[in-house]
């Protein structure tokens, strides 16, 4: 405020939001010699120490005099965040019934000190003004008199000094900062081939000058001209349209959907370079890090250079780098898990969300939400159009479109003229596997076809591990977590059983804790580990590899494998679901499913879409390139609509039929849920608590509560869970609702109620 003694002004309240589980913002005191507006980071005093937060859009509230407040200790040098991001986490608390500090904790988890405005370099001294005779460090030819002085009479009794000796080393580096100078001392250690110590050397010898260099920028600039693969009619048209929504800088939303194989990630790319013509960010989400690798060659292929990544396994030291240049905006393009949804992005014009029928976009703990759905409302709050990107849409995206709330781009055909794998049922009833093996004589057979063509096959089973259960086959005991209502799984490899729940492992016992017996435990199912297991003595000379998320812990070995499966270098891959999205492997040209019934068991809304959608993504890696490609399904339900749609190849009529069971029921995305999940680490805490929450249920036209009952996972990392679910008709929004009903309920000390907006899992 230009021409205002601050001093004069007397204290000035704001509201501050904190990163901590609290209904709304705290006001403090701005002193008059501090200035901050809404948006700006700030450290504050909370409980004896200090603590970040975000200046607010609220205005203050007038419960606490101001003499009471405390002040503001500090506003912090680092990008304000942004009203669109503040708007954003406003709405998605509301629309999640989460505190908004918890959500704004997402986006305040990394702040980064000031960006370097410089860096330290070297580079060669200038020429001396005097010499006595001609030293190493002369120029090559230079009479002995050249460059040379009257001495100093007052310094005449002072010893000339000796020049520094030039080493073979130390001519590299000479010759390394003639050729380019100055240089940072990695720059220079690694052109002249010589280690720091050298450098540090040469300059206390007064043979390096030190300078200060300019920072130079964390990530190269995608070119968006930089030329790509060649596109069919149908990508050249889908990509146009996308390029004139980024172009108008208007919020929408586009489905871009096609069979698997079709270069729909070629297409989006289109519009990221719009992006980037703009002079805009994009952001792109991909459900699993692993599938990063083969995603990052694609894109580099396009447009030259390599995008920002952005998940929870870089280290601490990128995260905060990645976070300063995308808030700076001179990161044009990152691509990320869903936390990257929370990036402050200057002028964010363009969000991916690939693979959006993906399960793993939700977050099951701490702030549940879903990163599709976010990335959809964050789109609106930054008028950015909002691209979906799947081979098998979800159930809802497709409800939005035929609403007319998304448009849809379809490519039908593959690219380059492949053609999509033939899919065929094995009836387990009929040719079921041999005694103790788990693949069919059909599969075991084209297999060994397949490895004797020289092309590769894989094997898919959802399933980690060794067996799913194992048990005393003298008393019957199943081994079970003692903290989850949860089968211990074997892994052989590491002689574990392991919980997939809470981590609990103990090593596998020689004897059975309930009867005694010895080496009476064995093993019932097969996991991928007992499938290699058996894969090996069927076929010995096949070179094999594990995709699963304990044999591929991060986009490194992702990567790795990848490379390796392009390269030949494997023969047989088996894999989890992990094997599912977005890899491209031309030499893969069968597909065996193990048992594709696994995901159909239980009562889950969603399991026949789950299941319809992971198998045909499977099948999807089956023949992308020139040679065909054949899929076989083991299943003991050949009738099954899930299996008919797969091997007749009809989607669309498997979707419509889904819409069918749902629409009358008022079932998403036809209908509202929202899910109550008690827990308590005493039985009868919870079940109080539940029987209490279903006693006050709301009662409205429209509206039922279904429970309590106890969850599937009764039991989790030790705490007891009862579940109630609210369900509505889709014209009633639940938050009100919900909000009314947790008022009037008590919650007692140890118990929690997590609300679950819009749920996907019900365990």
């Amino acid at each position: 405020m230009d021409g205002v003694d601050r001093k004069q002004m007397g204290p000035r309240r704001l509201p501050v939001m904190l990163p901590y589980p609290f209904a709304g913002p705290f006001d403090y005191r701005l002193p008059p010699d501090i200035d901050a507006v809404p948006g700006d980071v700030v450290l504050v005093p909370l409980n004896g120490r200090e603590t970040l937060g975000v200046v607010w859009d609220a205005q203050p509230g007038p419960t606490a005099p101001e003499r009471k407040l405390k002040p503001i200790a500090a506003v912090l040098d680092t990008p304000p965040m942004r009203p669109a991001l503040r708007a954003f986490i406003d709405w998605m608390a509301a629309y999640t019934l989460t505190p908004p500090g918890e959500v704004m904790a997402m986006a305040l988890r990394v702040i980064p000190p000031p960006a370097p405005t410089s860096v330290p370099g070297w580079c060669a001294p200038p020429p001396p003004l005097a010499g006595g005779g001609r030293g190493e460090g002369a120029p090559e030819g230079s009479p002995d008199n050249e460059a040379t002085a009257e001495p100093n009479r007052e310094l005449a009794t002072e010893p000339i000094p000796t020049p520094p000796r030039l080493t073979e080393p130390r001519r590299r580096v000479l010759a390394a900062l003639a050729q380019h100078q100055p240089q940072t001392t990695p720059d220079l250690a690694r052109a002249a081939g010589v280690g720091r110590s050298v450098i540090q050397a040469m300059a206390k010898a007064g043979l390096l000058t030190p300078v200060t260099l300019p920072a130079e920028p964390s990530f190269a600039i995608p070119n968006p001209d930089h030329p790509g693969l060649g596109l069919s009619a149908e990508q050249v048209h889908a990509a146009a349209v996308l390029r004139r929504a980024v172009a108008a800088r208007s919020f929408g939303v586009t489905l871009l959907d096609g069979v698997t194989g079709s270069g729909k990630t070629e297409v989006y790319l289109e519009a990221i370079a719009e992006c980037m013509r703009q002079r805009r960010q994009a952001l792109v989400l991909l459900p699993e890090i692993a599938l990063s690798s083969q995603w990052l060659e694609r894109f580099q292929r396009r447009f030259g250079v390599a995008p920002a990544v952005w998940h929870s396994d870089l280290s601490s030291r990128t995260r905060r780098i990645t976070w300063r240049e995308v808030s700076a905006g001179r990161a044009p393009v990152v691509v990320g898990a869903r936390s990257a949804l929370f990036l402050p992005f200057p002028d964010l014009g363009l969000i991916v969300a690939d693979e959006e029928h993906e399960t793993a976009f939700k977050q099951e703990e701490g702030v549940v939400y879903h990163a599709r759905d976010m990335a959809v409302v964050r789109g609106r709050f930054e008028q950015a159009p909002v691209i979906l990107v799947s081979a098998t849409p979800s159930l809802e995206t497709v409800a939005n479109v035929e609403s007319g709330r998304y448009r849809r781009l379809t490519l039908p055909n593959r690219h380059g003229g492949a053609a999509l794998p033939a899919v065929a049922a094995i009836d387990l009833r009929e040719t079921p596997p041999d005694r103790g093996r788990f693949l069919a004589p059909p599969l075991v057979e084209a297999i060994a076809e397949t490895l004797t063509r020289g092309e590769q096959a894989m094997l898919f089973l959802n399933r980690r591990g060794y067996a799913p259960l194992t048990l005393c086959r003298h008393c019957g005991h199943r081994m079970q977590c003692p903290h989850c209502t949860a089968w211990l799984v074997e892994h052989r490899a590491r002689r574990v059983l392991q919980c997939h729940h809470c981590g609990h492992a103990i090593p596998i016992p020689e004897e059975c804790p309930a009867c005694g017996a010895a080496h009476s435990l064995t093993p019932v199912g097969p996991g991928v580990e007992r499938i290699t297991e058996e894969a090996a003595a069927l076929f010995p000379a096949a070179r094999r590899l594990v995709m699963a998320s304990d044999t591929l812990p991060g986009p490194h070995a992702a990567a790795e494998a990848s490379r390796a499966i392009a390269a030949r270098e494997v023969d047989l891959i088996i894999g989890t679901q992990i094997v599912a999205k977005g890899w491209h492997f031309p030499y893969l040209t069968l597909v065996g499913v193990v048992d594709a019934d696994l995901g159909l068991a239980g009562g889950d809304l969603r399991a026949a879409e789950r299941t319809v959608q992971l198998l045909h993504q499977v099948a999807g890696r089956a023949g992308r390139a020139e040679a065909p490609g054949r899929v076989m399904l083991q299943t003991f339900s050949p009738e099954h609509l899930v299996m008919r749609a797969l091997v007749e190849g009809d989607l669309a009529g498997f979707i419509a039929r889904e819409a069918e069971q749902r629409r009358p029921g008022h079932w998403p995305p036809y209908g509202r849920l929202a899910a109550l999940i008690v827990s308590a680490d005493a039985a009868h805490v919870a079940d109080h608590l539940a029987r209490e929450l279903g006693r006050t249920a709301p009662a409205a036209a429209g509206v039922a509560v279904l429970g309590p009952a106890p969850a599937p996972l009764s039991i989790l990392r030790g705490r007891h869970r009862r579940r109630l679910l609210l369900k509505a008709r889709r014209d009633i929004a639940v938050q009100p609702l919900l909000r009314e009903w947790l008022a009037k309920v008590t919650v007692p000390r140890g118990a929690r109620v997590e609300v679950d907006v819009d749920p996907v899992s019900f365990l």
